[in-house]
């Protein structure tokens, strides 16, 4: 596992902070830097904008690595199998390694949900405007994986560019068409009440990690840096990360890689391949 830098406690920006010069830069499209002619602007503005957010939060005495990314300006995709092969990605590095032969540099990304013994995705998965696995309301017992514990839900960019977090069922009802979308469970938080399946104080403790659209071009992904229960991991996302819906994507095999600050959330040896992979790429 690549360590983290130093990094001082408590929830303070400890990367890409905002500036009133990085929100001049973002206010402006370099399409009119170059009309003005001011490379030298558009070369220092060029080193300040960055595509995403991250942060170190502690709350209820853990830690949590916390990643926000703005929709109308960052490209948020699924990445399941490689397109020049048919060969599944399987882990962070090998997506790395794919967009940097294809000129673009890796600055975030994570695991994408749950996945059944033949490493493909449980539930509905959509890729590119393509569903590849459909929805799965199967009802199942609890004991058998959390993707059972009800209500499971579904993560789901739609075709406007905004993006939800809704109930399996919800999320059936609207019968909306979607660019993007993975299906996890169970549901952390549902319009803004913590899932009634978490006890309080359950010592079911593991890495966690998860997914909200706080607003509709604003998503934020959690993962823990310790184990933590769901309560607790609900909590976070309700109470201090101010989400209304959020999703569990998985536990003890849940990273982070977040460009420049390496990977966040469980140890590397515990981490198995995974089916699909959330992404935000830069061009190189």
């Amino acid at each position: 596992m690549l360590l983290h830098p130093s990094r001082p406690g408590g929830d303070h920006p400890q990367m890409r902070s905002f500036t009133p010069f990085r929100r001049l830069c973002r206010s402006l499209p370099p399409r009119l830097f170059a009309l003005l002619g001011v490379p030298v602007l558009l070369a220092a503005c060029a080193n300040q904008l960055q595509p995403m957010e991250s942060r170190e939060v502690t709350f209820q005495g853990q830690d949590f690595t916390v990643v926000s990314l703005d929709l109308h300006r960052e490209a948020l995709t699924l990445h399941w199998k490689n397109a020049d092969n048919g060969q599944p990605f399987g882990d962070i590095q090998s997506l790395r390694e794919w967009g940097a032969a294809h000129g673009k540099r890796l600055m975030f990304a994570t695991n994408a949900g749950i996945y059944d013994q033949s490493y493909a995705p449980l539930g509905l998965y959509v890729e590119n405007g393509k569903t590849v696995v459909p929805l799965n309301l199967f009802h199942g017992n609890p004991a058998a994986g959390n993707f059972s514990i009800r209500p499971n839900g579904v993560f789901a960019i739609y075709r406007d560019g905004h993006a939800a977090v809704r109930t399996s069922g919800d999320f059936k009802a609207d019968a909306k068409p979607v660019d993007w979308a993975t299906q996890s469970g169970p549901m952390l938080v549902i319009e803004g009440k913590i899932n009634d399946q978490f006890v309080h104080d359950s010592t079911s403790n593991k890495w966690r990690s998860g997914v909200c659209a706080r607003s509709p071009y604003q998503v934020i992904f959690a993962v823990s840096e310790s184990p933590v229960n769901f309560h607790t991991f609900a909590q976070l996302f309700r109470d201090k990360l101010d989400c209304r819906d959020a999703l569990y994507l998985d536990g003890s095999i849940s990273q982070f890689y977040i460009d420049g600050t390496g990977y966040a959330g469980a140890p590397t040896f515990m981490v198995k391949p995974y089916a699909g992979i959330f992404a935000v790429f830069a061009e190189q």
